[in-house]
């Protein structure tokens, strides 16, 4: 009886049960969260997942998710509506806000600030060890890091407050290096020593002190400020906390249950809370006053700005004028130009094969010809000399032997003389015909110094007045190079001949020329050097180009040829100034024989 008599709470278990099985079978709605991982993955869900379990537990009809986003990420994850409520700083709330519409609906209370709209700021610090920079101001002339151009606490409100200090973070710094999220690696970098100073947003060198992964004395805030309310450090004034925001396509009773649970979160020490949307116009006046984000080009009337509000206009104009030069002109002028271009490929490609073969040998020869041309009048001086000696010895032969006073002696000397005299003509025929005898290249192991000495003597011999030309060489026996010695002897020649014009019309003691070949690593370097009246360095940067000559009768040619045959040798050629002195120095490189020691 007693039993039957308190059954009167069955039926009420057994709708609850019944309330509780259809509410755990039936399938939740998914809400993914976008959050700003600004500090990586890992502490993002360490900072946040308190939200997401409240959340869960104040909203059971809905399953709460936290995707963790760089900046592009989370950008890209709201345009392709991947997500409907988001957790990101106030800058790019801002910039999202203006691009794809977000709302937002509240604001973080963090613990340890005052009020959230005086929240976060931006902390510029340097080494304790570093004397300088001592404080902003100092920062002119250094390197700074900082996160990424378009990052709130870690780049753009120290950049506003430097231009507050007169410093334009493009112009008056040495570099602004961006080392990308997480935003400890600023901080390493600073460490490191490869800036002299670091931007990272307030609050988190003592978060890094407090893990121990800092110690306060091993770095120091340039020009802290005292803000009432905020236990950190920092260098900026402060703007509002983190918002929670929705998108464009999140559901407005979603909305409308999120804020009402975020504003009943419970307060405690250590935990997160919310509060009613904060005013967000300190962080617009901040993009505005540095015109980048969505006030980039503000107040200019830019093409960029005219193309992005009348673009649809513009579109439609281009279409129809590209749709009616298509109409006009596209068949008739594809059929004239392919058939064309078909021609003349076929044509040009067999002509280009035989003009490459033939061209490379006629400029070589012609370089050389070139040469002996300059020397000419110099070569038929230096010729004429030993015919006129030997002339003159004949000569004397025959008036002795008409007086009867010819002896043996006399004879043997004077034929003497005249063998010394044609066998010094006949070297300088044979040299020059060695050199300017026209011959395919041939690249085989040379000794870059006896090319030198070749030079040399081919010089001295056709040049009436030479001056001294001297040869040091600093090889040691380096090593050989892979050459066409008689290539490499002509861009010698080239080179000197322009060192004694440079210095034809200058006291004797400026007139000389040396040659200089030393090792550097795997190559031999060769430098011809003058003390002549030099080149400005808007003519040494035109040098190489065809055709251009600072001489009155020159063609323009040689240095250009010059440069070819290095090159094609696998060397460079280059000019400057001469180190030592007045005049100029041209070098050239050459690689070493494969098999040199």
């Amino acid at each position: 009886m007693e039993f039957a008599s308190a059954s009167w709470w069955r039926p009420l278990v057994a709708a609850a049960i019944i309330q509780w099985i259809s509410l755990a079978g039936a399938d939740a709605a998914t809400v993914p969260i976008g959050v700003f991982a600004w500090q990586g993955e890992r502490a993002a869900e360490t900072d946040w997942s308190p939200v997401l379990d409240y959340l869960n537990a104040a909203l059971p009809q809905h399953s709460f998710r936290l995707d963790h986003y760089d900046a592009e990420g989370l950008r890209r994850a709201i345009a392709e509506h991947r997500v409907d409520l988001v957790i990101t700083n106030p800058g790019y709330y801002v910039t999202m806000e203006a691009e794809f519409g977000l709302s937002r609906i509240a604001t973080l209370a963090s613990a340890g600030v005052s009020s959230p709209a005086r929240a976060i700021g931006s902390v510029v610090f340097t080494r304790a060890d570093r004397s300088e920079p001592a404080d902003l101001r100092g920062l002119r002339g250094k390197a700074v890091a900082a996160v990424a151009p378009d990052a709130f606490g870690g780049y753009l409100i120290a950049a506003l407050e430097l231009k507050h200090q007169g410093l334009d973070t493009g112009s008056d710094l040495a570099a602004v290096r961006f080392v990308g999220l997480p935003m400890t690696r600023v901080v390493e970098a600073v460490r490191r020593g490869d800036v002299d100073a670091g931007i990272v947003r307030t609050c988190l060198l003592e978060q890094l002190v407090e893990r121990g992964a800092l110690r306060s004395e091993d770095y120091r805030v340039l020009s802290p400020r005292q803000e009432p309310g905020l236990a950190c450090a920092t260098s900026t004034p402060l703007y509002p906390d983190w918002p929670i925001a929705v998108t464009r396509q999140t559901d407005p009773a979603l909305a409308k249950a999120v804020v009402r649970a975020l504003l009943e979160m419970p307060e405690g020490e250590g935990r997160l809370s919310w509060t009613v949307p904060a005013d967000y116009r300190p962080v617009h006046d901040v993009y505005q006053e540095l015109r980048v984000g969505p006030y980039a080009g503000l107040g200019a009337v830019t093409p960029e700005a005219l193309v992005r509000r009348f673009w649809p206009w513009l579109l439609g104009v281009f279409a129809l004028l590209a749709a009616w030069v298509i109409h006009t002109v596209r068949v008739e002028y594809q059929v004239h130009r392919r058939t064309r271009e078909l021609r003349e490929a076929l044509q040009a490609r067999k002509e280009a094969e035989t003009r490459v073969r033939q061209n490379q040998e006629q400029m070589d020869h012609l370089s050389r010809l070139s040469v002996l041309g300059e020397l000419s009048g110099n070569l038929a001086h230096e010729i004429n000399q030993p015919l006129t000696s030997m002339g003159t010895y004949a000569r004397s032969l025959l008036r002795r032997q008409s007086r009867g006073t010819l002896t043996a002696e006399a004879l043997t000397e004077a034929c003497t003389e005249i063998a010394n005299e044609s066998e010094r003509a006949g070297g300088i025929v044979q040299r020059i015909r060695h050199f300017a005898r026209k011959r395919p290249a041939v690249r085989e192991p040379s000794d870059i110094v006896a090319i030198a000495a070749e030079a040399r003597r081919l010089l001295m011999g056709m040049l009436a007045h030479a001056p001294e030309i001297t040869i040091e060489d600093r090889s040691r026996g380096r090593c050989r190079v892979l050459a066409d010695g008689q290539q490499i002897q002509q861009v010698l020649l080239n080179l000197v001949k322009n060192a004694i014009d440079a210095s034809r019309a200058l006291p004797p003691e400026r007139q000389d020329v040396r040659i200089v070949i030393e090792p550097a690593d795997t190559r031999m370097l060769v430098h011809v050097i003058d003390r002549g009246a030099g080149l400005e360095e808007a003519l040494r940067a035109r040098l190489f180009e065809p055709f251009f000559t600072t001489k009155p009768d020159g063609l323009g040619l040689g240095l250009p040829i010059c440069k070819t045959i290095v090159e094609a040798h696998g060397g460079r050629l280059w000019a400057g100034p001469n180190a030592d002195g007045p005049g100029m120095r041209f070098s050239f490189s050459l690689p070493c024989h494969a098999s040199s020691a």
